[in-house]
């Protein structure tokens, strides 16, 4: 089974952490994730989760660094997700493609039904920021 590259972005707004929620029509539906998405050809990871952030959710983000990618397989597909910490810089938060968001206290994400990729990025995440 081929791995898609994927990056995804733990935000940061100010104290507080963007989670989004899948919508019904998504894979996965209703899981929540960090924001991101595909790494298109000849694009950096870096590129990658700046272009998706400003197309999924209308903001610009300052990427922080990257953490551990996860490589994890679905029933029917395998990614590679790799995430980094940013941080919000500007825009209007507005969702093109998920159902739902939360600006959520880090002790709050782990109360959130995850899709399985990002729970060892959350984990590693939360280890991190103590």
């Amino acid at each position: 089974m081929k791995i898609i590259p994927v990056t995804c972005a733990i935000i940061q707004f100010e104290e507080k952490v963007l989670a989004v929620q899948r919508s019904e029509t998504m894979k996965l539906p209703l899981k929540w994730e960090f924001a991101g998405g595909k790494v298109e050809p000849g694009e950096t990871e870096a590129d990658c989760i700046k272009r998706e952030i400003l197309e999924e959710l209308n903001i610009k983000i300052k990427v922080e660094k990257r953490l551990t990618p996860v490589i994890h397989e679905y029933p029917d597909f395998k990614i590679k997700l790799i995430p980094f910490m940013a941080e919000f810089v500007s825009g209007e938060l507005k969702l093109s493609e998920h159902r739902d968001f939360v600006l959520a206290d880090k002790k709050d994400l782990s109360n959130l039904d995850w899709a399985e990729a990002d729970l060892p990025i959350l984990k590693e995440y939360l280890l991190q920021s103590r």
